[in-house]
């Protein structure tokens, strides 16, 4: 099943997004038929079984559906859809561990038939607010990314910008006012339908189970705050209700007053000033009080990027040293969290109770590596690259001495060569840099 976007949703999408930047104050209505036309659910179908995800409250699975017939799910799906007897269901929340390795997120799993639906909201109404979302948000946007946002500071450091409020919000998704989200939609959609569909994602209630297997359900009618982390539509709404912080950033000229460069991803953002850092602060933090959030005052910082590094996205930012000359100059590199989460990853793929053949292991953990390399390839990674791959190396090694039960410590029988050769573990360090793009 083909993941490119289908001609008539793209043509839909254009004329959505050329409509909303030409009438900035236009409210769209007309628009909860296209979430049920059949392209489009078929579509959301589609990137949601290519996004994977474990099942919600009922359990369902991909291959439950396809087993049954995918085209009479969806046409059943369409059904209630369009009718009004579509109800989301509970999202079933469990905790993973954080990037950094200490401490755990919750993380919001609907159902299958859920995700679906809120894609297929997505690819209407995304559009529409691309139109208006500023260049300094990089979070779930189309041709926008992470490494985009890591680029465009280390340039605003190379230009001058170093004094920098390295923020931190506190419980972003979880402190999202329901009232004033549905205000900051209601600016762009008038469609009743639509923004009945939102107000019951957001009112979903929440189900969790403990360590002993009981079921405790929180959130429903009663929640005025948040947005679950893992729903497909959350990245959108936190995105418009950012969108607040920053267009007021603009309206009120604090990147002329201060020469300062905001950049934004979901609820993470540092502003990059010429000078007046702290009165910019002091703003945000009025700013943020009045939208209804709360900066979390332990992680909140000023800096010096001339003298003091910062972390942003898995990326330390500040001085560094050349190893061959001893000069200093402002660097950015992956962050030692960014590092102990990849070594972390290569334990768990190594564990010993992993009895897979190791044509899978070697797949699997190939797979976690390239990723991390892909995302880690801007700045100085090199000695970021040796040491993983050293971690790598012996990683392997052990796992194999302990699968073959050898006697000694394994390095003879699998050598640096042999690991990263006829075993076909990928090298960090073999691996090349993805060409920059440009924007």
């Amino acid at each position: 099943m083909s993941l490119s976007t289908p001609d008539t949703i793209r043509r839909l999408q254009r004329t959505l997004y050329v409509t909303a930047k030409q009438a900035p104050a236009r409210r769209f209505h007309g628009l909860f038929d296209k979430v049920w036309r059949d392209d489009i659910l078929a579509h959301a179908y589609a990137l949601s079984r290519a996004n994977g995800g474990a099942p919600g409250v009922d359990g369902e699975t991909f291959a439950d559906i396809e087993a049954a017939g995918r085209d009479r799910w969806l046409g059943d799906l369409r059904e209630e859809v369009r009718t009004g007897r579509y109800t989301p269901q509970p999202v079933r929340r469990v905790l993973i561990p954080k990037a950094s390795g200490v401490g755990q997120r919750p993380l919001g799993i609907p159902t299958i038939r859920d995700r679906v639906v809120q894609r297929a909201a997505v690819l209407v109404l995304e559009p529409i607010f691309e139109a208006d979302f500023d260049d300094a948000a990089y979070g779930y946007r189309p041709k926008r990314s992470a490494l985009d946002a890591v680029r465009q500071v280390s340039r605003a450091i190379d230009e001058g910008h170093t004094e920098v409020v390295d923020a931190d919000l506190s419980k972003y998704f979880d402190t999202i006012p329901h009232a004033a989200l549905m205000t900051s939609v209601a600016r762009r959609v008038s469609d009743g339908q639509i923004v009945r569909l939102i107000k019951q994602w957001l009112k979903a209630p929440v189900v969790e189970t403990d360590e002993m297997g009981n079921r405790r359900m929180s959130g429903g009618k009663k929640a005025t705050r948040g947005t679950p982390q893992g729903g497909v539509a959350s990245p959108l709404l936190a995105n418009i209700y950012m969108h607040r912080f920053i267009k007021a950033f603009r309206q009120h000229g604090l990147d002329r007053r201060y020469d300062a460069v905001l950049v934004n991803y979901a609820d993470d953002f540092v502003i990059l000033c010429r000078h007046g850092a702290a009165e910019v602060l002091e703003t945000t933090r009025r700013w943020m009080t009045r939208i209804g959030l709360a900066l979390n005052e332990d992680k909140t910082r000023l800096r010096d990027a001339r003298c003091d590094a910062f972390d942003f996205l898995g990326y330390t930012f500040g001085p560094m040293y050349s190893p061959r000359t001893g000069g200093r100059y402002n660097g950015v590199r992956p962050s030692q969290k960014a590092v102990a989460s990849i070594r972390d990853a290569i334990r768990r793929r190594l564990r010993p109770g992993n009895q897979a053949p190791w044509e899978d292991v070697a797949r699997t953990l190939n797979r976690t590596v390239r990723g991390w390399c892909s995302y880690f390839s801007y700045g100085t990674v090199t000695k970021a690259r040796h040491d993983v791959t050293l971690h790598l190396y012996h990683t392997v090694r052990r796992f194999l001495r302990r699968r073959h039960k050898l006697a000694g410590s394994g390095y003879r029988r699998f050598p640096m060569p042999v690991v990263f050769g006829e075993l076909g573990v990928v090298s960090p360090l073999a691996l090349s840099r993805p060409p920059l793009r440009t924007r």
